[in-house]
């Protein structure tokens, strides 16, 4: 069906919202609608990792531009899909994989594994923060300089692998700072697909995150709260100055489950109660509905607030 129901088993009851198609989505939706449902592509695993930190106005997370027509939408978290690499030994601090597993709701522990090295290797690659450290009660430092570019720009271009820039610097992964948060996955219409592991950190005091030099464009911390209450303006697609972000509302801008994620910090108390917060576990998938001759995408949200203040509730 067309608005079949999707979400998890054991959620509480949530409300039902709705979300704009994007543009380089309506061709997709048409002719899975014209030609009638078939098999879904198979979704690409990814991880994307909410960075936090507290700031004048409110609690703060790291956004960045994504060229392209990708699934994470144009202004997104950092992340990526998981590679091939992303299996290989790395020196491990934290929960076990098999700890991660039940953590994130998964029997497949291998694939847990592959979510949070994933999630740790592309915040490095697209940001420059780096969870991990000598030890397990230290985090490296000074990750600004030329070589640490040079760290990342050969793992974009995949000439070294994380792994083995972890090894060469003796460095563990901190896995102990992740909190895993939710699970979105691509409506089945799209053509690309992603099934995608959103994970929360605070960011590291002693790092600044950097544009990555041969592939960024614009990313920045930005205050949820005022993204949130601006939502409906186009500040933040102008201020980019894309062409295929000038003009563009948030909810344009980004897709349905890091839309959610913004409102949810712009409520948060703080830092540490948002990354407190026990979460139930839960996997949205947005349905296409029809609105008129348009179509939409509905998904079932709760409702709380994560880590909100009891009058915020």
């Amino acid at each position: 069906m067309l608005n079949s129901s999707n979400n998890a088993a054991g959620a509480k009851p949530a409300a039902k919202r709705t979300f704009p198609l994007h543009p380089d989505q309506r061709e997709a939706a048409q002719a899975w609608v014209d030609f009638g449902e078939r098999t879904p592509s198979k979704p690409r695993f990814a991880s994307s990792v909410v960075l936090l930190k507290d700031g004048p106005s409110g609690l703060q997370t790291y956004l960045g531009y994504r060229s392209g027509a990708s699934p994470l939408g144009i202004v997104a978290f950092p992340g990526g899909s998981i590679e091939s690499a992303d299996d290989d030994a790395v020196d491990w601090v934290g929960p076990t994989p098999a700890q991660w597993a039940k953590a994130m709701g998964m029997e497949d522990e291998v694939m847990a594994r592959r979510h949070v090295v994933a999630a740790i290797r592309e915040t490095f690659e697209e940001t420059g923060i780096l969870l991990a450290g000598p030890d397990a009660s230290s985090l490296v430092e000074g990750v600004q300089s030329p070589e640490w570019m040079k760290a990342r720009e050969a793992i974009a271009a995949q000439d070294k692998t994380f792994a083995q820039m972890l090894g060469r610097r003796g460095l563990a992964l901190r896995t102990d700072l992740l909190k895993p948060l939710v699970n979105w996955v691509s409506p089945d219409f799209m053509h690309r697909r992603f099934n995608t592991r959103y994970f929360a950190a605070a960011a590291p005091i002693n790092q600044e995150p950097a544009l990555l030099e041969s592939k960024g464009v614009w990313g920045r911390w930005v205050c949820a709260g005022d993204l949130v209450a601006g939502r409906k303006g186009t500040a933040l697609g102008d201020e980019i100055g894309a062409p295929n972000t000038v003009g563009l509302t948030l909810e344009e801008l980004t897709v349905p489950g890091a839309e959610i994620i913004l409102e949810k910090v712009a409520a948060a108390r703080g830092c540490i109660a948002y990354l407190n917060h026990k979460r139930p576990i839960v996997a949205y998938k947005p349905r296409l509905v029809r609105s008129g001759e348009d179509f939409l995408l509905e998904v079932d949200v709760a409702p709380a607030s994560e880590g909100a203040a009891a009058r915020e509730r």
